[in-house]
């Protein structure tokens, strides 16, 4: 059943509405002012700028699109303060009877001194907010962060934060408090990101150029947020420049970007008709330089290669004050191929994103803001192999799988006072799952087939929330989300309550904490669990129920205005946190990807059939001291953390560690700017080993042809009887306890340094960096191996492979 087959969920909304516009009427002896909050020179919309009277706890924050909305005592004059991190504050003088719109621009002010963060409140403290666990990274700073590659990495960056743990050496997997990838909802311009990597997981598909802020969200989630279990990743695109054309690109070792902003149709005041767009793209050109290395070695015989593109475009038209319109779009692809004459045989494999967002921005008055979306996303992945005898197809196999949504979302933002900031809203999502489609064809069974019929879903939910200031100490955001899902014969309604708060002890120092129950009605089945392109989107059925977490978190903020030992700017947050995870799945033991159970016959493997449910648990204590500004910026992160799965059909029904717990966390990144021509900055991380399951020992085992023959393994352990070989293959068994096994510390040193030129019309950057500046050889996979003693007698032992030793990177960066 439909959100739209159950009226009442559109009531709830309709009912909103109206008693949100009534009650905007009723305020007297009050002055509200709004407006818009823009940058200076480029009319990009600021997110989260600070809004506030001086002298008071009176204040809020403009929304994604830059509105703001306060309401305050009629005097004669008032006045208002503006500020936000990397810009100089502002203040304007308010009189009563004049006009309550204000739009104000703010001043870029990236070098910022000590006296200049001293001189005021550059955005809204983290002591002030009843929000928790919740992280914001400046784009500025996340320019300057050392790269893999020299690729600047938003998921890469994230991975330095508490809460979040790495994946595997060099990829950009997240697992947030102890979720799985599948658990982090993405969004990009609203529109969710099914799979954000390239190059297997190395790199992510964000292109930094075009974006305008990253926000992470791991926990006390808000109302509006829903579908996932660990975390809310938003990220939001430039709206490109409003005064004039500017570009930025950069040229590294492994790829190439450019990014193209500027108006297409001007105006003298931003309130008139105006527009703007954005272009940018990113292509690597691996295959283009390994070509002559792959040609020369196999005389022209052997053709292989890998690339991967990205693509982001961007327009808004402003109509009037009251209405603008913004569309939006990504598109990003990867593939290999490879070919070889000899043996007449082609391969390939391809992924990609597709996500495209139309929304329309209504102003209804000075106090209800709302924002009408269309969404489209789309995933896709596919396999071909060819084989061919004398020009003349012998074989045959395509596989592909996906999932795409088409949604319609509705939000309102309204500000009835300044103790109520009250959001409410909508959302229906259609989505159609492809999990698995095979076709092979030979001369031998002629053609199987084995498609799993597209699977048709509808996913809904209507939430309201409330950012309430009873008082000078307390701050509290309580919501309710209602969420449905339906497919097939199955239909789930479930409620959603969110609840956090904070009490400021004195200035600068409050206590918070939060309670969030989330459902996720999609989830993702691998055999890495490192996000690689052959994980497979699923839905909820009548035989796969829906994941639901319960999480809780308790801490401490504090701000520090002016310490005599860390000086002005920084922000402690302390958190400790405990989250249970209810019907995650996982595939059983031997499933694969593929669902193909035999090609010669003609049966149907579901998808269900080789999954397996259980339930999950996670809890420990988070620190973060960060800085957003100055000229020595950057963060400390630690975490501790404990994670535990289980499942009836795995590891004997008993609790496991699954391979990406962790217990010990760190990151130190630290940003210098030693001139205004030389920044220096260096990361450095330490992580407790991944859970793996090896083998205890390996076997020989054989068959002969008068029987069944008993072999011995390495292990001391009894015999094994193995009937099924004829020349003798390793057999390795196995602990019964699943990821028993830690492997070796991960830790590495990063380091960089940008030299930085402004000339007359543009500006250039040399960067060059060190990945694992210390070469530690950190395991990427442990094997067993045979190796000889004595040449006569052979002993078993564990090897340990790294990938990435030191790794030296370059780039050249422009802007003009």
């Amino acid at each position: 059943m439909s959100f739209f087959a159950r009226p009442y969920l559109l009531l709830l909304s309709i009912g909103l509405f109206w008693s949100y516009q009534a009650l905007s009427q009723r305020q007297s002896n009050k002055l509200t002012i709004s407006g818009y909050v823009r940058e200076l020179g480029s009319q990009e919309a600021l997110i989260g700028v600070n809004v506030y009277l001086p002298g008071t706890a009176t204040g809020t924050t403009t929304n994604t699109y830059g509105f703001y909305s306060l309401t305050i005592p009629a005097r004669d004059s008032t006045r208002l303060a503006f500020s936000f991190v990397g810009y100089q504050t502002v203040s304007h003088w308010v009189r009563t009877g004049q006009h309550n719109t204000l739009n104000v621009l703010l001043t870029p002010g990236q070098a910022l001194s000590e006296i200049e963060v001293k001189a005021g409140r550059t955005d809204e403290k983290v002591s002030e907010s009843p929000q928790m666990s919740r992280i914001e990274i400046p784009i500025d700073q996340l320019k300057k962060v050392p790269a893999f590659f020299g690729e600047k990495d938003v998921l890469r960056v994230l991975q330095l934060m508490p809460g979040v743990q790495k994946g595997s050496e060099g990829q950009t997997g997240l697992y947030v408090r102890g979720g799985g990838p599948d658990q982090n909802l993405i969004i990009l311009d609203e529109a969710t990101v099914y799979n954000a990597n390239h190059l297997f997981g190395f790199f992510s598909v964000f292109n930094g150029d075009a974006l305008k802020s990253v926000e992470l969200t791991k926990g006390g989630f808000p109302a509006r947020y829903g579908g996932r279990l660990s975390s809310v990743i938003e990220l939001n695109m430039k709206d490109g420049n409003k005064d004039k054309l500017h570009g930025e690109g950069g040229i590294g070792l492994i790829a190439s970007r450019l990014t193209l902003e500027g108006p297409f149709m001007k105006s003298k005041k931003p309130d008139q008709r105006s527009g703007s767009f954005l272009l940018s793209g990113r292509r690597t050109y691996i295959d283009v330089l390994a070509a002559p290395l792959i040609n020369a070695g196999s005389n022209g015989q052997t053709k292989a290669g890998y690339y991967f593109y990205d693509f982001n475009a961007k327009a808004n038209y402003n109509f009037d004050p009251t209405n603008k319109i913004f569309l939006s779009g990504y598109f990003g692809r990867d593939r290999f191929y490879a070919s070889d004459k000899s043996y007449g045989t082609e391969a390939g494999i391809g992924w990609g994103n597709a996500t495209g967002t139309l929304r329309w921005n209504h102003l209804f008055n000075q106090k209800l803001f709302s924002n009408l979306s269309l969404i489209y996303s789309n995933y896709e992945f596919d396999i071909s192999s060819d084989t061919r005898n004398d020009n003349t197809l012998s074989s045959s196999l395509r596989y592909s799988s996906g999932i795409r949504d088409l949604s319609a979302k509705i939000d309102f933002d309204y500000y009835p006072s300044p103790k109520h900031s009250i959001r409410f809203g909508a959302q229906t999502v259609f989505h159609r799952f492809t999990p698995s489609a095979v076709v092979v064809q030979n001369a031998s069974i002629d053609e199987f087939r084995s498609d799993v019929e597209a699977i048709d879903a509808v996913e809904s939910g209507v939430y309201v929330e409330d950012t309430w200031r009873p008082d000078e100490h307390w701050r509290i955001n309580g919501g309710m989300r209602l969420s449905q899902f339906a497919q097939g014969s199955s239909n789930y309604l479930r409620p959603e309550p969110r609840l956090s708060a904070s009490y400021q002890l004195r200035p600068g120092l409050s206590v918070k904490a939060s309670y969030a129950i989330m459902n996720q009605y999609i989830h993702l089945l691998s055999n890495t669990g490192i996000g690689l392109p052959t994980d497979l989107w699923v839905p909820t059925t009548d035989r796969v129920a829906p994941q639901q977490s319960h999480q809780a978190a308790v801490g401490f903020a504090r701000d520090f205005a002016d310490d005599f030992v860390l000086g002005s700017g920084f922000a402690l947050t302390v958190e400790g946190y405990y989250k249970t995870m209810q019907n995650i799945i996982n595939y059983k033991e031997g499933a694969s990807f593929l669902l193909i159970d035999d090609p010669g016959s003609a049966e149907r493997v579901r998808w269900e059939d080789n999954v397996t449910a259980g339930n999950g648990w996670s809890y420990g204590a988070e620190l973060l001291l960060q800085r957003k500004t100055g000229r020595l910026s950057g963060w400390v992160g630690y975490t501790l953390s404990w994670t535990q799965w289980q499942f009836a059909e795995l590891n004997a029904g008993k609790p496991f560690f699954p391979r990406y717990d962790r217990r010990h966390d760190i990151s130190v990144v630290g940003i210098y700017e030693l001139s205004k021509r030389i920044t220096l900055s260096g990361t450095w991380v330490y992580g407790t080993g991944n859970a793996l399951t090896l083998p205890v020992a390996t076997y020989r085992a054989y068959r002969q042809s008068s029987g069944i023959q008993a072999v011995y393994g390495s292990g001391g352990l009894p015999q094994l009887i193995a009937p099924l070989f004829d020349y003798g293959s390793t057999v390795s068994d196995y602990s019964q306890q699943k990821n028993s096994f830690r492997a070796e510390a991960y830790h590495r040193f990063d380091v960089s340094i940008q030299f930085h030129k402004k000339k007359k019309h543009h500006e250039r950057t040399w960067e060059f960096s060190l990945y694992n500046a210390y070469n530690r050889r950190n395991p990427f996979f442990y094997q067993l191996e045979n190796v000889s003693q004595d040449n006569q007698t052979s002993r078993t032992a564990l090897f340990r492979y790294s990938v990435f030793p030191i790794v030296p990177a370059f780039s050249y960066n422009f802007k003009f």
